[in-house]
């Protein structure tokens, strides 16, 4: 008799044992709380708004898929493509892309040949490929989009500047374009 005792006390045990484990798996939570987050980063931000101010006749679409740009015949030529984002589109006033802005942000470690790559694949569908290392200069967009030369900077005394006045009208190279 002592032995049916000792195996039932093992069995009830063992059934406690498994309902607080289950109790304890229940009360974990399933997800993690949702938050908002910036659309843009504060490099984007400002080439946002320089597009904007430069081209006000223009749409500039953000963030869009190589999905919405390109399309192919075969899954495993769309699945080179599938996961990547185009900065910025420039649409024209009648809806046609002019120009497919890509900026390169220097706080992302961004490797160079996907770069290549990305503006590879939107030159061989004929997009005009912009690329900037850094936000660009207004001279510079102009430039690039409105076909305005460059005005020559005159040349300012170091004595003239102003405090903050530090390298706002140097000529720097900030893009290569493709196709």
């Amino acid at each position: 008799m002592t032995i049916y005792i000792a195996i039932g006390s093992i069995l009830l045990l063992c059934v406690l044992i498994i309902a607080w484990k289950s109790l304890e798996v229940g009360s974990r939570p399933q997800d993690s709380a949702l938050k908002q987050r910036a659309i843009f980063n504060i490099n984007e931000q400002l080439t946002y708004t320089r597009l904007k101010e430069i081209l006000p006749n223009h749409t500039i679409l953000a963030h869009v898929s190589f999905d919405a740009l390109l399309t192919t015949k075969y899954y495993r030529t769309r699945n080179k493509y599938r996961n990547m984002v185009a900065d910025f589109v420039v649409l024209n006033e009648q809806q046609q892309v002019q120009a497919i802005v890509a900026l390169d942000d220097p706080m992302v470690l961004k490797r160079f040949q996907q770069a290549q790559y990305q503006d590879a694949l939107l030159s061989l569908a004929g997009y005009r490929v912009i690329r900037y290392d850094d936000v660009p200069e207004y001279v510079q967009l102009r430039e690039d989009f409105l076909n305005e030369p460059r005005s020559h900077v005159p040349f300012v005394p170091v004595n003239d500047l102003k405090k903050y006045h530090l390298y706002s009208d140097l000529e720097r190279k900030k893009i290569k374009i493709i196709g």
